[in-house]
């Protein structure tokens, strides 16, 4: 078999196992419903958690947010918890005591790699909630977001529930790009529940039964790793309790926060993101993870090669094409929940800087350490 046919035959294989996977959550979202609230009489105690390190610039937004929830106050519980700030980020937390905010500080002697998974930890053991609520320092959200997680929680008693999170306030391209490619990953989180394969969700907006946290052993097996409170969290949920997991379609549910300002800065969270990948426990997704891995790859072969035989060229010009159609099908819906498909436009561009990415992130995600927060983890 000629080399030619080799290369034709595995860019093949590998562009439609990457057109079946998108399809595949095109269809996983499509059977998510837009949740509209109908339960008026809501009952379910709460504690919001908040893990907070040197946040002093943004927390004040993001606990005038919570203090202002429409949801019953005597339901709501809210706890920061400040790791080791060195500003002034506990102070501000206590001067929010007299609006029923508590605060509890970590005094961890002793050397972690998961401050962020004790800090939560810590904190679920101090709560009278019955449903965790988790979210981000940074983050911001309307005041209806917590009675419409309550409702959705309390209609169809999922175990856990991912709710979206979304970029706003972009001021450079770079971040506009971000903010798309941030969506495709919400999109794929969420399809992937809607397909009952629960893979992936985001810590800034989840919630979970307490009772239920325990019943999975919490953090335990997964308290090594810096990442993957919301994650492998996700997984451990959904082999326990038969993925009755839950994706919450509605735009009062939305968190807001900030793409990264530099790239520097994005390619640290993203190697945090990729980190959790090896200490997956379903295969299925491990293999498929280095099936897109290796589409990404050949694409970049097939450009490299190419600029010397252009019959490679002509492979990687059909690959990005059918790349950016399929993805462009399965963002037109996701955007549009978002209301924000004037980012579609940059998704040609997008897509040949996320090839380079995913394949530089997909070996240095899962190798060395990265810089969170000011500390160096693995």
């Amino acid at each position: 078999m000629e080399i030619h046919s080799v290369a034709s035959y595995i860019t093949a294989i590998l562009t439609v196992l990457y057109v079946f996977v998108v399809f595949s959550f095109i269809r996983g979202w499509a059977k998510l419903s837009f949740y509209q609230p109908n339960k008026p009489a809501l009952k379910t105690k709460v504690s919001i958690l908040v893990a907070a390190r040197n946040e002093a610039e943004n927390i004040r937004k993001t606990l005038d947010d919570l203090c202002a929830q429409s949801y019953d106050k005597a339901l709501t519980e809210i706890i920061f918890i400040d790791d080791h700030s060195t500003d002034d980020t506990a102070a501000i937390i206590g001067s929010y005591a007299a609006k029923g905010v508590k605060l509890i500080r970590l005094n961890e002697d002793r050397a972690l790699n998961s401050y962020k998974k004790k800090a939560i930890q810590t904190a679920i053991g101090q709560s009278t909630g019955d449903l965790i609520i988790t979210t981000d320092a940074d983050c911001r959200m309307g005041k209806d977001w917590l009675k419409t997680i309550i409702a959705f929680y309390e209609e169809k008693d999922y175990k856990m529930i991912s709710s979206p999170v979304a970029y706003f306030e972009e001021k450079s391209f770079f971040e506009r790009a971000q903010a798309l490619e941030f969506l495709y990953l919400i999109g794929l989180g969420a399809s992937t529940i809607g397909n009952k394969k629960p893979s992936t969700c985001n810590g800034a907006n989840l919630a979970y039964e307490k009772a239920a946290f325990y019943e999975v052993g919490g953090f335990k097996g997964i308290d090594d790793l810096a990442s993957g409170d919301d994650e492998l969290l996700l997984h451990k949920m959904a082999a326990r309790y038969d993925n009755n997991i839950g994706f919450l379609k509605n735009e009062d549910a939305v968190v807001y926060t900030h793409a990264k300002e530099t790239l520097g800065e994005f390619i640290q969270q993203r190697k945090r993101w990729a980190s959790k990948s090896t200490r997956y426990k379903n295969k299925a997704i491990i293999v498929l993870g280095v099936a897109i891995w290796l589409f990404n790859v050949t694409i970049l072969l097939n450009i490299a090669i190419g600029l010397f035989i252009g019959f490679y060229f002509k492979l990687a010009l059909a690959q990005l094409l059918i790349k950016i159609l399929v993805e462009f099908i399965f963002l037109y819906q996701v955007t549009g929940f978002a209301k924000r498909r004037e980012l579609l436009v940059l998704l040609p561009i997008l897509n040949l800087m996320h090839i380079l990415y995913i394949v530089y992130i997909g070996v240095a995600g899962n190798s060395g350490k990265y810089n969170w927060k000011g500390r160096m983890v693995k």
